[in-house]
């Protein structure tokens, strides 16, 4: 790597330990917190965005449109049911993407992350359907395989040096394998693997109760205000620039505003105002009222706990700022004392690790496991998500945020298209628009490169 990129929140603290990492003066100076209050911060940002370094901004932008535009031509891709849906279809997606967020950040890729996905899976319904082991025995063994692949893949590739793209091209070849021997061997049913654990299936096919997604609202607003109230404090006791009051007030409020709406829209029954229905009990025809679907899905929980996590090792933490070292320019993290191969195994790690989770979800989704499991184009998808959110593929650029956008643009765009187009070239326009969107992405993200470098921002 030859380029130097430092995230907003990467930016050097006062501490020792921050003071190791080599960064670009103009890219901290560009995305540290300045005096002047909302305008000045405005003013800023503009000239910022103008200067090549937009971010998710892109990403946000094409969300919106893509809702706006499949909501006006086909106003049930707005339904209360299909905002539901679209949450729970883009999260195996956001999962594997969130890992190989980690990855790209070293400017290294992942192509196995899809395929592990499959092999975590069959592993956790063999051993769940075929042994009869417990949901945490046999999830726990999913996430432990993952961590394993992905050591042994850290290691192939920071220890004996072969580049990613190959060792991660041949895993993605034997996993396939993998997970056929699972899919086949083993006690239980064979080829196809139905998976009956209720907290398996829950996973992602379960809503919690309506009371509970206000509480944890609550608990998200409240959470993000005391963390921005802190770090405003800190800096200012330290004798540096904090953001304003006002645009601290208006984060909280805006993300209170969000999940106040996201979560009354999630508790109002989605499952349609039908009539009861006859059901047959006990040799007797008996009218029913089918339950009410409503509450936030478990899987926002899910993404929610794993985006604060690995926002907070990202941005708060020492491996965090080494990471967009080794991203940002290898050398010179090298020579600052940074263990390179340290941290190049451990993005691949959480890689393989985030994948298990989003093999998991996947199992929970189908309510079983075949040889297809993980394959197909998961990983590009996945990948895909990463790029579109906004990480870059030179490495040095990216937050877990990227994932959770782009993993949406994603599944909107599958949704959207699946309900537009019908008949025999549904999947090919569905694919070529996907396609056509990343590369969009990809476009974007060199150019803005080259011009934050010519404004000297990164």
């Amino acid at each position: 790597m030859t380029t130097s990129s430092v995230t907003p929140e990467s930016h050097p603290t006062s501490s020792d330990e921050s003071a190791h990492v080599p960064a670009d003066l103009a890219s901290v100076a560009s995305t540290a917190p300045i005096e002047g209050g909302l305008g000045a911060y405005f003013r800023t940002y503009r000239q910022r965005v103008r200067s090549g370094d937009m971010g998710s901004l892109p990403a946000v932008s094409g969300l919106i449109v893509l809702v706006i535009v499949f909501w006006i031509l086909h106003p049930q891709f707005g339904s209360l049911a299909n905002f539901s849906d679209l949450l729970k279809q883009s999260s195996p997606t956001i999962f594997i993407a969130m890992g190989l967020v980690f990855v790209l950040l070293l400017g290294e890729i992942d192509l196995a992350a899809g395929t592990a996905a499959g092999v975590c899976a069959t592993l956790m319904a063999r051993l769940s359907v075929g042994y009869g082991w417990s949901w945490p025995f046999a999830i726990g063994a999913a996430l432990v395989c993952g961590l394993v692949i992905g050591l042994g893949t850290g290691w192939l590739c920071a220890k004996v040096r072969i580049p990613s793209f190959v060792v991660t091209l041949a895993l993605f070849l034997a996993f396939q394998g993998v997970t056929l021997f699972f899919v086949l061997n083993g006690a239980g049913a064979h080829g196809n693997i139905s998976i009956t654990d209720s907290f398996i299936t829950n996973l992602y096919n379960g809503q919690m109760e309506p009371w509970l997604g206000w509480v944890l609202a609550v608990v998200a607003v409240v959470g993000y205000a005391l963390v921005k109230v802190r770090q405003m404090t800190s800096r200012r006791s330290a004798g540096l620039i904090a953001e304003p009051v006002p645009l601290v007030a208006v984060k909280v409020a805006a993300l209170a505003v969000l999940l106040a709406v996201a979560v009354y829209l999630l508790n109002l029954n989605r499952g349609g105002s039908g009539g009861s229905q006859l059901v047959n009990q006990g040799g007797q025809l008996v009218l029913v009222k089918p339950p009410a679907l409503q509450g936030v899905p478990w899987v926002v929980l899910e993404i929610g706990f794993f985006f604060v996590v690995w926002s907070f090792v990202l941005s708060r933490t020492r491996y965090g700022r080494h990471v967009y070292a080794v991203g940002g320019n290898t050398e010179a993290a090298r020579r600052a004392g940074i263990r390179t191969d340290r941290v190049r195994i451990s993005v691949f790690v959480i890689s393989s690790f985030m994948a298990a989770i989003g093999g998991v979800l996947l199992a929970s989704n189908t309510h079983s496991v075949d040889a297809n499991t993980g394959g197909g184009n998961t990983l590009l998808l996945a990948v895909g998500a990463a790029v579109i959110g906004g990480t870059s593929l030179f490495g040095g650029r990216g937050r877990p945020a990227d994932a959770i956008i782009g993993g949406l643009v994603v599944a909107v765009i599958a949704n959207g298209m699946a309900d537009l187009v019908q008949g025999n070239n549904r999947d090919s326009i569905q694919y070529i628009v996907t396609g056509a969107v990343l590369l969009l992405a990809a476009a974007v993200d060199a150019l803005s490169r080259r011009r934050a470098g010519a404004a000297g921002l990164g």
